[in-house]
């Protein structure tokens, strides 16, 4: 995706971490749709992390970076948001390795860093996947592992009305409420399609695609809320792979 001046503005007004991070950090540490369904499908996903070098694309605040590290990864951090990435150093500590990265640009790690990459509730931000799994892909080793969280398709499509050229790529904007704050967002939608050739395209090869249930655990804690998760789509979930060396 091309990083020019004329965008900037539009970037200023919509997807502004810097301006929220507090609120939206506390709402993403014990809400229902982060704590208790987004992040274990992640973790359930990743499975035994020991040992193994993963990158958080996104990481906003650090909670999946914590819980990856706390399963012994050794886990690399990077964000565009200097205010989110000021939250997770006091959550990680000082000596964490954080880079502020905007993830439309080259990733600074060498190629084959990595054995997994994490994207959690980030790829729905950019209009052009291709530039960043293409580099996603090159800071994975041969085997490596992209898992991947965005906003359902079915979501997306529903959000606008009248409905949107469903096999279109679009964007859609809307005002974020959590904390006493109201925030504009700007989301892109794209069809199951276009995110599975989008990710063929840069090389991967798709292992799980899913769409999970909320922890059991949360339906005491969000009886309400809990109903709801667990009859609509909310998020989608991919692991795609790329493929070893050939002996």
């Amino acid at each position: 995706m091309e990083h020019d001046r004329e965008r900037e503005p539009e970037r200023a007004r919509a997807n502004h971490y810097d301006g929220f991070a507090e609120a939206y950090a506390a709402e993403n540490e014990s809400s229902l749709v982060n704590a208790h369904y987004e992040r274990p499908a992640m973790l359930a996903l990743a499975g035994d992390v020991a040992g193994r070098r993963i990158l958080d694309a996104g990481c906003g605040s650090g909670p999946l970076t914590a819980a990856l590290r706390d399963r012994g990864a050794v886990v690399t951090g990077v964000d565009s948001s200097a205010g989110m990435l000021a939250l997770a150093r006091r959550r990680l500590g000082e000596g964490s390795a954080l880079h502020e990265v905007d993830l439309r640009d080259p990733l600074p790690f060498a190629d084959g860093a990595f054995d997994d990459v994490v994207a959690s509730l980030v790829l729905h931000y950019l209009e052009d996947w291709g530039p960043t799994l293409a580099e996603v892909r090159r800071v994975l080793r041969p085997g490596g592992r992209l898992i991947a969280s965005v906003d359902h398709p079915f979501v997306a499509y529903t959000f606008q009305d009248p409905r949107p050229d469903y096999f279109g790529t679009g964007s859609y904007t809307f005002d974020w409420t959590f904390g006493g704050q109201s925030v504009p967002m700007k989301f892109w939608r794209k069809s199951l399609h276009a995110m599975a050739e989008a990710f063929a395209t840069a090389g991967f090869r798709l292992s799980v695609i899913s769409e999970p249930q909320p922890d059991p655990a949360a339906r005491e804690l969000f009886p309400d809320g809990f109903r709801d998760l667990s009859s609509k789509p909310c998020f989608l979930f991919f692991v795609v792979e790329v493929p070893p060396r050939r002996p």
